[in-house]
């Protein structure tokens, strides 16, 4: 398995069966290396219904014919587009044939906001995910705050690699992160959602040196491990 970041909190996965894409905000977003024009993508997984993570979704799924798979009220949303869904909910896990998807708690908001109209579209409650597959666990945490159920998922699953917003402002900061990191006990913690704007702008190496056990890993854009 093939896991790359892609800029903000753009997370890509390669399995032997299918190209998946988590939060694809491609368009418009300033530190991204990938071109929605050509990307090939199987799967797209969406925490929840910010602008900055839905994305390039739309043109991506119907470019490719893909499924996507989000919170029940984006994912309706997302169907009334002419998308192929697949409505989940917090807790709820599904089997898929390239691997299991379970959507866990996050604290945050979730709306889809159409500036032309001033009109803010609600989109159910934000997620986090946990994605296995091929024996590896991946868990992309969203846009949350820190809360203490993060233990819980560390303690029920053995995460080989948590991506955790680091930006602060919109959701957890490196400090905030930190606690998380250790609650969760993954083997590596890739920070994300950081320096796309001038409110977010953190230092990604120096929350990674911070992590104890040497498990931070502070992914260039593009940059991709081998689990």
């Amino acid at each position: 398995m093939k896991i790359s970041y892609h800029g903000h909190s753009v997370v890509q996965i390669e399995t032997n069966k299918k190209k998946i894409i988590i939060d694809p905000f491609i368009t418009g977003n300033g530190l991204t290396d990938l071109d929605a024009n050509d990307l090939e993508v199987d799967v797209i997984l969406l925490t929840h219904g910010h602008n900055d993570h839905v994305g390039d979704t739309v043109e991506l799924a119907k470019r490719n014919n893909a499924l996507v798979i989000a919170p029940n009220e984006l994912a309706v949303y997302l169907g009334w587009q002419g998308v192929n869904v697949h409505p989940m909910h917090i807790g709820g896990a599904h089997q898929f044939d390239f691997g299991t998807v379970k959507l866990t708690q996050a604290f945050h908001g979730s709306a889809y906001t159409i500036e032309e109209e001033q009109k803010i579209v609600y989109t159910g409650m934000p997620a986090g995910i946990l994605f296995t597959a091929e024996g590896k666990t991946i868990f992309h945490a969203g846009d949350t705050a820190l809360f203490s159920d993060l233990k819980l998922i560390g303690e029920r699953n053995t995460i080989d690699v948590a991506f955790l917003p680091i930006g602060d402002n919109f959701t957890m900061g490196p400090e905030d992160a930190s606690i998380a990191a250790e609650w969760l006990q993954a083997k590596r913690v890739v920070p994300i959602h950081y320096n796309t704007f001038p409110v977010i702008e953190q230092n990604p190496n120096e929350f990674a040196d911070n992590l104890s056990g040497k498990k931070g890993l502070a992914l260039a854009v593009g940059e991709s491990i081998e689990l």
